[in-house]
Formats: C-alpha cells, sequence, structure tokens
C-alpha cells in the first residue's frame, strides 16, 4: 500500500536526502540483560545525545520535499555508508547527506548509475568551500523535520516488539501513516509537511 502511494504525492525523485537516526531497543544500564533482539542488535554511538546506546540505526531515504521513500533497519554498529549502495540501487539524481557521507569511496560507487552524492566536507574546520557546505546542511534540514515528526508525533522510538519481524512491521505503519498526512495536506492546499493542519 505504502509503495502504491508513493506515486500519488508527486516528489522529486531526482533531489533525495539520506540520513539515520538511533532506534534504543532498552536503556543503556540494561543492555547486557536484555534478551530482546539477541544477536540482532548492537552498540552505536548517539551523535546527538553524545552517548553509546544498545540497539538499531534506521536508515532513511527522503525525496523532496519531505516523502520518505525508503527505510531499512540496521545494527547500531554498521557505519551509514555501508547500507547506502543497497538500497538506493536503480536511483538516480542527486542524493544529499551530512558529513557523515562525505566518502570519496561511496561518491565512486554510486556514480556510474546515475547518482551523484553530494556532502558537506568531513572536517568542518578544514572545509575548502564552507559556503557550499553550508547550503547542503540548510537543504539536508528537510530530512531533520521528517525525523521530529516521527519521533514526536508518531513516536517511533518506544519499541514495544520483541523480535525484527514486529519492529519491522511497526515502522511500516508509522511511515505509511506519515506518507497519508503528506497526501491528505496536498490536497486540502496545504504545506506537505505541516501535520498539525490536519489536527482540530
Amino acid at each position: 500500500m505504502w509503495q502504491r502511494l508513493l506515486p500519488r504525492t508527486g516528489c522529486e525523485p531526482w533531489l533525495q536526502l539520506v540520513d539515520s537516526f538511533p532506534l534504543p531497543v532498552c536503556q543503556f544500564a540494561r543492555a547486557h540483560r536484555c534478551r530482546c533482539f539477541g544477536g540482532e542488535a548492537a552498540f552505536g554511538y548517539d551523535v546527538l545525545l553524545r552517548q553509546t546506546f544498545h540497539g538499531f540505526r534506521v536508515h532513511v531515504l527522503v525525496a523532496w520535499p519531505g516523502v520518505i521513500v525508503r527505510f531499512s533497519l540496521a545494527p547500531a554498529d554498521i557505519h551509514e555508508t555501508a547500507v547506502v549502495p543497497e538500497w538506493v540501487d536503480g536511483r538516480q539524481g542527486v542524493v544529499v547527506g551530512d558529513r557523515n557521507y562525505g566518502s570519496p569511496l561511496l561518491r565512486e560507487t554510486l556514480a556510474p548509475q546515475g547518482l551523484q552524492l553530494q556532502a558537506p566536507f568531513k572536517q568542518a574546520r578544514q572545509d575548502p568551500w564552507p559556503r557550499r557546505s553550508a547550503s547542503l546542511s540548510r537543504l539536508r534540514y528537510r530530512i531533520d523535520t521528517v525525523f521530529g515528526q516521527l519521533v514526536d508525533r508518531y513516536l517511533i522510538k518506544r519499541v514495544r516488539a520483541r523480535d525484527l519481524w514486529h519492529l519491522g512491521h511497526r515502522l511500516l505503519r508509522k511511515v505509511l501513516s506519515h506518507t497519508l498526512a503528506f497526501l491528505l495536506n496536498q490536497g486540502r492546499d496545504h504545506l506537505p509537511l505541516q501535520l498539525s493542519k490536519l489536527v482540530t
């Protein structure tokens, strides 16, 4: 159903944003005793909170102006650049990521399929093109808006599942709901990401 709704959104497939967010499955203090997702969850680092967590990372591909077109779940210790080639396969255009995606090797890997990866320079202090990096960061803020809606409105970080099948379907239902809200806003001539307009 979600895939059938995506063509109706009128999103721009040539401009895409990529990023990920942490999905802890338990409190860090209980991680060594947690029996959920045994052998699947892993330890990773949450840059925003500046602390280690136990769980997964949700990797998301968003088409402009804010439609989630693909997402995947990976252990928290898998680097963001490792999963990109697998789930952008068959897509073309421009992909904008944050500084973590500024990998020349990844850029060369995606180029033959017609996918151009743009990311700010890895080290901000040594950035030879600060204005370009600032422009890319402003463009990339749109995916932060989508993440904020998923976390605050859809409570996507509440893991009420004990296995990957149930967790995956829980995430899918929330992404489907976000896409439906996007379409409803379009039908009412609202800005597509103003989900508050749908609440009376």
